[in-house]
């Protein structure tokens, strides 16, 4: 298995992610690494055609990603036209008010755990009640780092409430994003590939089989809640911190006129949003909300588009790069080799080990594609007659397929769950996405989720 290309590409890439070399830098390393391991020596292939092959499979699947970057940008720009209402301002003036300029000790306490189930409340209800995803971080938390320093939160801490919201919801519940995974995804590719083996399954099936998953990833959230990040963080400003009189006379700017036309635009563009399935429509409706409403001039629409793609911008290109890495882990054939492997080394009664170990593979395969959503169709169609290979009940197999998805999701340094919080939490610079986003939702919830995935498929 460690000589698999599969493996050693996203052994290579989380490597160069933790010495802090850029994502997508490490996505193109690893996607060549990857290929060329691959397709070396297959039907006599040569080195120097491998890599041919490789960068043919790379930029071919970079398409893929494209229209995730679009949205992004186009979410930015709907974010910055956002500030320029003053209406963040507003809301970070009034919760700044709530507690207080010099806040007491308990007060700071219960605030910041308050806010951060908030947070985790806006997280949840952005994949089902208002299924905009990432959308509402640019928008929400930049506004929110000046309470979060006075506050002295621990910004990992807040990492971990986005990514739990953004993950746990859609395995979970099957509304908004979790019907399109459970139901269009989940529930069609296990189906598709147990049919003809006497196994089938439901929405209410898969929602049963995620309930103890899910539950470990609630304990690592309170963990990281009350544990791990609940020491005061100190965020030095690099710039002064605006007095009193400054944010109040910024917040006097704010006219009701401006507060309506805000709440239009957001409507608008969660209305056009579901209407017609596009993230980009969305925004643009919204964008034009707030230029008809004087927020910006149309000739400021440059700028507001700059600076949106300034905000965006890295997120939308390491979705377009883990799109290319993907197409190369796709061609290689190496995730069915990988799984084959994993299949002959298992004894046919041990049924701990095989849960284990596939968990485990699925975690790889996710961490370096990034999306459990586009993990599905891969490994279902192995891991189903594996799972009934050795004896898993339906449940247990659902569980197995489910978890082995998701896992890496939260972890992954390509993935718009732990990318998203990350461009709101660094806004000012202050908040690296492999330490402070990655490696703490990874501990935090991917390892609860090979847990409690191993105990589901023991216990289903």
């Amino acid at each position: 298995m460690l000589t698999n290309e599969v493996v050693i590409s996203i052994i290579v890439l989380l490597g160069l992610s933790l010495l802090r070399i850029n994502v997508i830098l490490a996505l193109i390393i690893s996607a060549l690494i990857c290929g060329v391991i691959g397709n070396y020596g297959v039907d006599g292939i040569g080195f120097s055609d491998a890599i041919s092959k490789t960068i043919t499979s790379f930029t071919g699947g970079l398409g893929g990603g494209s229209e995730t970057a679009m949205n992004y940008a186009v979410l930015g720009a709907f974010a910055v036209a956002l500030s320029k209402s003053g209406v963040t301002d507003l809301l970070s003036y009034k919760i700044i008010q709530h507690f207080g300029k010099q806040p007491t000790g308990n007060s700071v306490t219960w605030f910041k755990y308050i806010l951060l189930f908030v947070l985790v409340a806006f997280s949840m209800s952005s994949q089902n009640v208002i299924p905009i995803h990432i959308a509402f971080i640019p928008i929400v938390i930049p506004p929110l780092l000046g309470v979060m320093n006075q506050l002295k939160m621990d910004r990992r801490a807040v990492a971990c409430a986005l990514t739990f919201g953004l993950t746990a919801t859609y395995m979970l519940i099957p509304a908004g994003f979790g019907q399109i995974f459970i139901q269009s995804v989940l529930v069609k590719n296990i189906n598709m590939a147990g049919t003809d083996l006497g196994l089938t399954t439901s929405v209410l099936q898969v929602s049963k089989a995620m309930l103890i998953p899910v539950f470990g990833m609630i304990l690592g959230l309170l963990c990281a809640f009350f544990i791990t990040y609940r020491k005061p963080r100190i965020y030095i400003e690099r710039r002064p911190e605006p007095t009193a009189e400054s944010i109040e006379q910024r917040v006097k700017r704010v006219k009701p006129r401006h507060i309506a036309i805000s709440v239009t635009a957001i409507v608008i563009t969660c209305a056009v949003q579901l209407a017609t399935g596009s993230t980009i429509m969305g925004g643009v409706a919204g964008l034009i909300i707030f230029a008809l409403g004087g927020i910006f001039k149309l000739k400021e629409s440059n700028d507001i588009f700059q600076q949106g793609l300034r905000l965006m911008a890295m997120i939308g290109f390491v979705m377009i790069a883990a799109s290319g890495f993907a197409n190369v882990v796709n061609s290689t054939g190496g995730v069915p080799e990988l799984v084959t492997a994993l299949s002959q080394t298992i004894g046919a009664e041990n049924k701990g080990l095989a849960a284990f170990l596939m968990l485990v593979v699925g975690l790889f395969i996710t961490m370096g594609i990034g999306s459990s959503f586009s993990t599905v169709p891969i490994i279902a169609s192995i891991y189903v007659p594996l799972c009934l290979s050795f004896g898993f009940t339906p449940l247990a197999t659902v569980a197995i397929v489910g978890v082995a998805a998701a896992l890496g999701d939260a972890g992954s340094p390509a993935s718009d769950s732990t990318l998203g919080p990350t461009s709101g939490l660094n806004a000012d610079g202050k908040h690296d996405h492999i330490w402070d986003s990655v490696v703490p939702t990874f501990l935090h919830f991917n390892l609860p989720l090979l847990t409690f995935g191993w105990i589901a498929a023991m216990v289903l």
